[in-house]
């Protein structure tokens, strides 16, 4: 049964300062990943009420820089105003076996130094390990180049098996697409699930992906009708996570067998159904935080969990912190924004 809660609160609109972003780019790179960073912090969005980001594309050096496909970016942005943004994007390195440009390392060091919040999508890694960033750290990178990111930075502890790790000041994502799912987390922690969500929304895409690079590691490919069945399953339990959901429940949705439906849900997802309800649920339970005052007990209900105690568990495992802590610190940033 779910539980009523109060109308979430209409995002504020005002003339908070907008928080800058900057985002490297580098001779023969691929656009993708700094079109993704381009998309989530570059286009206005006057529409969802909060002040948003101002982006400037960098190079070492300003001016043209030559892309794959022959074409060529400009801009007049060069590593000193890489370095000064609150926010630093380093989307990829040249070449993963090469050495990380002195220029970056010494940007990327000068920024830390001062407090920004530094990111790195894919081989980027490489540039932040090379500049010392990742020392005794969680950090990951594309599947392919974790073991050669470990061999040649012992110090950083490389988890190859996420998606993203969000080390507070520091930030790595996976693949290339992975930068996507690490964008909207940090779109989520400056602004609230509400405004990921819709950002997410608009780009067609899940604000937030469960499992790991386990299930984009290089498998023959298979088509199987049983996977649409499993995708459908999902989508049901996303419309009714206030109910009981068992393993059951949903393989009867898809029509399969409890044993055959763990099977393909774990290689589509990478993960268990149960854990990803979880997760999902807890997810959900973010913008309640933020957006009413309803007690932490009556959130757990409205989102799936049969007790608070278990809701406070399993928020502690995902989100590193308590229901109460995150709605204070929530609230605490969105005051000091405004």
């Amino acid at each position: 049964m779910s539980v009523p809660l109060p109308a979430p609160a209409v995002p504020r609109s005002g003339a908070a300062r907008r928080r800058t972003v900057s985002v490297l780019a580098y001779a023969g790179m691929s656009v993708f990943e700094t079109g993704i960073v381009t998309e989530v912090f570059g286009l206005p969005r006057p529409e969802l009420g909060v002040p948003w980001y101002e982006l400037a594309v960098c190079a070492e050096r300003p001016g043209p820089v030559p892309v794959i496909g022959g074409a060529a970016l400009s801009t007049p942005h060069g590593l000193d105003d890489f370095a000064a943004a609150e926010t630093l994007i380093v989307p990829g390195v040249p070449d993963v076996d090469g050495p990380v440009s002195p220029g970056v390392v010494a940007a990327l060091r000068a920024a830390h130094g001062r407090g920004a919040r530094i990111l790195s999508i894919c081989s980027g890694a490489f540039a932040l390990a090379a500049a010392g960033l990742l020392d005794g750290r969680r950090a990951t990178t594309h599947w392919r180049y974790a073991d050669r990111l470990r061999r040649r930075h012992p110090a950083v502890r490389v988890d190859p098996d996420v998606l993203y790790i969000d080390e507070g000041q520091v930030l790595t994502s996976a693949g290339s697409a992975a930068g996507l799912d690490l964008c909207l987390h940090v779109v989520r922690r400056d602004h609230g699930a509400a405004v990921a969500n819709a950002v997410a929304r608009r780009l067609v895409v899940p604000p937030h992906r469960e499992g790991g690079q386990a299930q984009f590691v290089e498998t023959p490919v298979v088509d199987d009708p049983r996977d649409a069945r499993v995708a459908r399953s999902v989508d049901w339990a996303l419309a009714h996570l206030a109910e009981p959901v068992t393993v059951a429940v949903l393989a009867r949705n898809a029509h399969l067998s409890e044993r055959s439906y763990l099977r393909h849900f774990a290689r589509a997802t990478g993960t268990t159904p149960i854990r990803w309800l979880i997760g999902q649920r807890v997810r959900a339970s973010l913008a309640l935080l933020e957006t009413s005052d309803a007690p932490v007990e009556r959130i757990a209900r409205a989102v799936g969990f049969e007790t608070a105690v278990t809701y406070r568990h399993h928020f502690a495992r995902i989100m590193r912190t308590s229901p109460t802590a995150y709605r204070r610190a929530f609230r605490t940033a969105a005051s000091s924004a405004g």
